[in-house]
């Protein structure tokens, strides 16, 4: 079973920035779009940026400007460089394949709260 670690988070003042790495067992990213997803409490997973093999990104608007996806297939490493953070940007954040529809088996995540 793909089991996916997460790494990274933690609690930052708005303005901040955090850099979150993931890696995972008996999965190889190398084939696959890979995307890093949060959810807040009492709201739904959401996609919040994505790198296909060839190196084309694309992010919620919500992140835009401030976040970068960056992948390491060699390593097998998904990092997100979370930038100029804010109270919104609060949540639990996972890494997994994109489309959610083709998503393995969900990790552990790493919190992120941003507050002064």
């Amino acid at each position: 079973q793909v089991q996916f670690v997460e790494s990274g988070g933690g609690l930052v003042q708005p303005g901040g920035s955090l850099r979150l790495s993931c890696t995972a067992s008996r999965m190889i990213f190398r084939p696959f779009v890979m995307g890093w997803y949060r959810q807040a409490p009492e709201k739904e997973r959401e996609l919040v940026a994505s790198m296909t093999t060839g190196g084309v990104t694309n992010y919620a608007d919500s992140v835009k400007g401030r976040f970068t996806i960056s992948r390491d297939d060699i390593k097998n490493t998904v990092s997100l460089q979370m930038d100029s953070l804010k109270a919104e940007d609060t949540a639990v954040y996972y890494c997994n394949r994109v489309p959610i529809a083709v998503a393995r088996t969900w990790g552990q995540g790493t919190q992120v709260t941003v507050s002064s």
